[in-house]
């Protein structure tokens, strides 16, 4: 498969789990305007975790959601920031375990890889 192809395959399983997740539509996830608030924080968290977790390049989420790579750079700074609430990173470390799972990634890998 070709690498374009790879990245559209994980980005679309990344916005469909993270849907499921959060009890939304991924139709709402993959829609290119803007959205709610809500459903811009979940996709946000979705761009984040497949950037730090399955170490995608900031260039291919973006492409694999539908937006520019300074889309993804703005969504993983604003994570980052949040994750100080111990509420907020619970949900963002739920999130990164189940995308783990999904992909295979167990605990010792994405440590080796510094993620």
């Amino acid at each position: 498969m070709p690498r374009e192809e790879r990245v559209f395959s994980i980005c679309d399983a990344v916005i469909d789990i993270i849907a499921a997740l959060f009890s939304i539509s991924s139709k709402e996830l993959r829609n290119p305007s803007r959205s709610t608030a809500d459903i811009a924080r979940v996709r946000q968290i979705a761009m984040y975790v497949a950037h730090v977790t399955l170490a995608l390049s900031m260039r291919d989420v973006g492409a694999g959601f539908g937006r520019d790579r300074t889309t993804v750079l703005y969504a993983c700074h604003q994570i980052e920031d949040m994750r100080d609430d111990l509420e907020f990173d619970r949900i963002v470390q739920t999130a990164e375990r189940v995308i783990s799972a999904a992909f295979g990634i167990s605990d010792e890998d994405a440590n080796e890889a510094g993620r």
